[in-house]
């Protein structure tokens, strides 16, 4: 997938994820973009290799919250 897809992805699954982050921590949305922008996930979700835009938002929002509470991401085999 190009470049583009993968933004076009993003733009997709990036404000649901942040809905859950939201809802999920209490957080501001200002306060959960900067967590998010911010974290090893983003940049992974970013790679096209990692294909990580393949998997359901509540599983991202499972390894975004594994990467806040414990700073390692275990990905999914099917990552």
């Amino acid at each position: 997938m190009s470049n583009t897809g993968i933004k076009a992805m993003l733009e997709l699954i990036i404000p649901r994820l942040i809905k859950m982050i939201i809802d999920g921590q209490n957080f501001s949305e200002k306060e959960a973009l900067i967590l998010l922008y911010n974290s090893e996930l983003y940049r992974q979700l970013e790679r096209e290799e990692t294909k990580l835009w393949h998997l359901s938002v509540p599983t991202l929002y499972d390894l975004w919250m594994e990467e806040n509470e414990t700073g390692k991401i275990t990905y999914p085999e099917e990552a």
